[in-house]
């Protein structure tokens, strides 16, 4: 039980389900509804949970390559590989089954969406291409805006909003572990930017770049009225930390740096977060 537990990626499935109750509650304006949010992320979560497995599946010969990812549940002989592709499949499915039965076509179409362009797209890019960090930071963008149609049945403004700070978050973020795992990467055949460029100039101009869009971007929800002067002020201040962070990673170029980035890009997306839920009913 505990490997298909860590075979659907619980961490990853966690910041899904945040970002979704995010969405949910931006987009109903407050939660109508206990009993709908608890549906939307039983939903999004089982098939997000499913995609895990999936990717896990689809990876684990490369996992064997990989210092960091040799010890997951199907590399590691702890879990049948027919097994977890069975309950990607089923968990995925079921997932998307109940959300188009007891909310909406939209919000199930949505969450089947992320699920394929994570599993079909974005992890056999990452041995194709250095783009795939951008592919993969769409399905990583879309869980707030199946939350928003979960809650208002359509999709507006704000939900591109929340989508645009998650996409560009993941920028910074997964270029940091990309640089940190750069020789892991390597081993294991994936054509990641550290690894194409190995003097890390252009990860590191992007790195920078994305930072300061992630600053621009965030004002959106104060902008559109959905939230104040807290929340920007606040959101202000956690992008300049992940831009400063950005900045000491291009000058130094270690993986000491790239780690600072990582754990500031981590504190960030919770403080934005609860910053948006606080300013937005008071």
């Amino acid at each position: 039980m505990l490997a298909y537990l860590e075979l659907s990626k619980p961490r990853i499935v966690s910041m899904v389900l945040v970002t979704t109750s995010i969405g949910y509650f931006l987009g109903g304006r407050g939660v109508a509804s206990l009993s709908m949010l608890l549906l939307t992320l039983f939903g999004t979560g089982m098939a997000a949970a499913g995609a895990a497995a999936l990717n896990n599946y689809l990876e684990r010969e490369f996992d064997l390559k990989m210092e960091r990812t040799r010890r997951r549940a199907i590399p590691s002989g702890r879990l049948d590989p027919a097994n977890a592709l069975a309950y990607g499949v089923l968990m995925a499915l079921a997932g998307v089954g109940l959300l188009v039965w007891q909310l909406n076509l939209l919000t199930g179409f949505i969450v089947l969406l992320t699920a394929f362009l994570y599993v079909l797209v974005y992890t056999p890019l990452k041995r194709l291409t250095w783009w795939n960090t951008s592919v993969g930071a769409i399905p990583g963008a879309l869980p707030p805006v199946s939350g928003w149609t979960a809650a208002s049945g359509e999709i507006e403004i704000g939900a591109l909003v929340l989508f645009g700070i998650l996409f560009t978050w993941q920028h910074p973020h997964f270029y940091a572990i990309a640089w940190m795992y750069r020789d892991d990467y390597r081993e294991a055949g994936y054509r990641m930017l550290s690894v194409t460029d190995p003097s890390g100039q252009r990860l590191f101009i992007l790195t920078i770049l994305f930072s300061v869009l992630l600053m621009i971007i965030s004002m959106g929800p104060a902008l559109l009225g959905m939230t104040g002067a807290l929340y920007l002020t606040g959101a202000l201040i956690a992008g300049a930390f992940v831009l400063s962070e950005g900045l000491h990673m291009a000058q130094s170029a270690s993986i000491q740096s790239a780690r600072r980035l990582l754990r500031a890009s981590i504190y960030y997306l919770p403080v934005l977060l609860l910053l948006i839920c606080v300013d937005a009913v008071f």
